[in-house]
């Protein structure tokens, strides 16, 4: 069975800088392209970046594009999500997924619970 969990949400000020952990278990990690999605209360989810299985090649939002890094550890099974320069419309949950490197949800097989981040002005 797959699970991602994800981990580092919290409360930053405008300005700040948080890191977003998905550990991952349950399926052959460095096979899976993974993706960061967030969504904001009454908006669609949306895409963040996705970084290819080996860590080769990464994309961006462009709502992100300069603020975010997505890096992973294959050998821990975990990908994060490095975001800098915070601002209030990045609150949302964040979610991690398994799949094929897309911007689509579609094209992802397995999903995280998310995690809740919160940037006040």
């Amino acid at each position: 069975q797959v699970h991602l969990v994800e981990s580092g949400g919290g409360l930053v000020q405008a300005g700040g800088s948080l890191r977003l952990s998905c550990a991952a278990s349950g399926l052959t990690f460095n096979t899976y392209a993974m993706g960061w999605f967030r969504q904001a209360p009454g908006k669609e989810r949306e895409f963040v970046g996705v970084i290819s299985g080996i860590g080769a090649s990464t994309s961006y939002a462009a709502s992100v594009k300069g603020r975010c890094t997505i890096s992973r550890d294959n050998a821990k099974n975990t990908v994060f999500l490095g975001m800098n320069n915070l601002k209030p419309e990045d609150t949302a949950v964040y979610y991690c997924a398994a799949g094929t490197y897309s911007y689509y949800s579609k094209s992802y097989d397995y999903w995280g619970q998310g995690t809740q981040v919160t940037v006040s002005s």
